[in-house]
Parts: C-alpha cells; sequence; structure tokens
C-alpha cells in the first residue's frame, strides 16, 4: 500500500537547498509526487508531497528533523492521502491587475467562498512602478463544478474586478468553450 506525506520546508535561501531535500527523499525509498518552490524575500519555500511505502515515509520522518537542523531549515510534515479530484466540468483562469489595495485577497477570496468555488491554484505579487505606485497581480485557477452557470460567474468576476478598480482577464481552460 502506498502511503503518503506533505513536507514544507522554509528558511533563508541559498544554493543546494532543493537539492539536499530531494536526495533525502530518495535516499529514503519516497518519490516526489508533486512539489513548488517559491522565495518569499530572502526566505527559502517547498512544499512536497512524497509517496512510498509505511517503512519509507517512517524513514523520512525520523531523518528529515535532523537534515533541517544541519540545514536550519523550519520543516512540517503530515502524513495524507492520495488527492481524489472532484468531477468538475470546467477550469478558468483568472488575472486580475491593478493598483495595490490593502484587502484585494480577502475581497476575492471571499467571493469564491461564497460561491463554493474550488480554487486549484493561487498567486499574487506586488511590483513598484514608480517611487509611489504598487502594482498588484492575483493569478487564479478555479474549478467549476456543474451547477455553476459560467456565464454568469463570469459576469459577476468582471463586476467584482470593475467594483476594485483592478482589470480583470478570463480564460478557459477546460470542458467549455467561450461563446
Amino acid at each position: 500500500m502506498t502511503n503518503y506525506m506533505v513536507v514544507t520546508a522554509m528558511g533563508v535561501d541559498r544554493p543546494g537547498l532543493v537539492s539536499k531535500l530531494a536526495r533525502l527523499a530518495s535516499d529514503c525509498d519516497c518519490d516526489i509526487v508533486d512539489s513548488r518552490m517559491a522565495l518569499f524575500g530572502n526566505e527559502f519555500t517547498l512544499i512536497m508531497m512524497l509517496s512510498g511505502s509505511w517503512a519509507a515515509i517512517t524513514k523520512i520522518e525520523s531523518t528529515l528533523p535532523g537534515l533541517s537542523v544541519e540545514l536550519e531549515l523550519m520543516t512540517v510534515m503530515k502524513r495524507t492521502s492520495k488527492h481524489t479530484p472532484q468531477n468538475y466540468i470546467s477550469r478558468i483562469e483568472v488575472d486580475f491587475n491593478g493598483k495595490d489595495q490593502r484587502g484585494t485577497m480577502k475581497r476575492i477570496t471571499q467571493f469564491l467562498a461564497d460561491r463554493s468555488l474550488d480554487l486549484a491554484a493561487v498567486r499574487s505579487y506586488s511590483e513598484e512602478v514608480s517611487a509611489d505606485t504598487q502594482i498588484q497581480h492575483v493569478y487564479l485557477s478555479i474549478n467549476i463544478p456543474e451547477k455553476v452557470e459560467l456565464e454568469k460567474l463570469e459576469q459577476s468576476i468582471h463586476q467584482l474586478a470593475q467594483e476594485m478598480s483592478l482589470d480583470c482577464s478570463i480564460k478557459r481552460m477546460q470542458g467549455i468553450a467561450a461563446p
């Protein structure tokens, strides 16, 4: 039986961190099923899902803390199960851009939660375009269940963007073609 574990790691960025964590997974006979790495300021962050036998997952659980100390990383491990995808009819990618303003993510994610929509991915960042102007970018991948009317949802998203003074584009990724 295959076992699964999610590992997160965070610490000061320096070359070789991903390599050492990938080597540990391999040395423990675990497979990296999925992973994401990003830099936030000077902080390295990694999240990965591992799979392996019960003994392999137990081995990494006992070995990772020592490597974490050696690499000066904060790590968290949690056993989990294989993801069972829901039956979605479509996925859209939404791109919001505009002047950086506090509360944008709160408002967008509340909009989605109110409609029980499933976020598949989120990326947001802000960039300085002049000494006194920051532009924010929010990219979302949203899974669309069968009960949602895609046309109405897209109209609502554009309305939300307009209320927030943001530009917005929507791209249909699978399922239903645009009219």
